[in-house]
């Protein structure tokens, strides 16, 4: 079932929402404004990683781009071993375009522990860039 809900917004943001629909890749701004919101309240609540208060969990992607050289895959096969997060999926693949390979770690745990991790990965050589994504707050839902 849906809904209309509206708001009231100035002349030049009403004129440039159906751009910033289509440059986002969205073909319906209903949708666009959702998940907008949804990502708006999410980062309002929790903030990034290094915002997170240390012993509250935190569930997300470690998504990590490297070159195969000097250890990496020793790291992160001592992270998806060590039990400081709890692993739920780890995915490896080679990109050919970038000539890099990225490994994505699916995992739960303190966000103390997953910027430990992070932070770890930093400082390996041939690491060249980790992000994290976090999985949306919600209280009830299909899983």
């Amino acid at each position: 079932m849906s809904r209309v809900v509206s708001f009231s917004t100035d002349n030049e943001f009403a004129n440039n929402l159906d751009k910033l629909v289509i440059k986002s890749g969205y073909q319906n701004r209903s949708r666009f404004i959702r998940d907008a919101s949804l990502y708006f309240a999410d980062l309002k609540q929790r903030g990034e990683i290094n915002n997170i208060p240390d012993n509250e969990i935190i569930e997300g992607h470690l998504i990590i781009y490297y070159q195969h050289q000097h250890g990496v895959e020793n790291k992160l096969m001592e992270i998806r071993h060590s039990k400081v997060l709890e692993i739920n999926s780890y995915n490896h693949s080679s990109l050919k375009h970038s000539h890099t390979c990225v490994d994505i770690i699916q995992g739960m745990g303190t966000a103390e522990k997953f910027r430990e991790v992070i932070e770890k990965l930093q400082n390996t050589p041939n690491v060249n860039k980790i992000s994290f994504v976090s999985a949306p707050l919600r209280e009830e839902g299909c899983c």
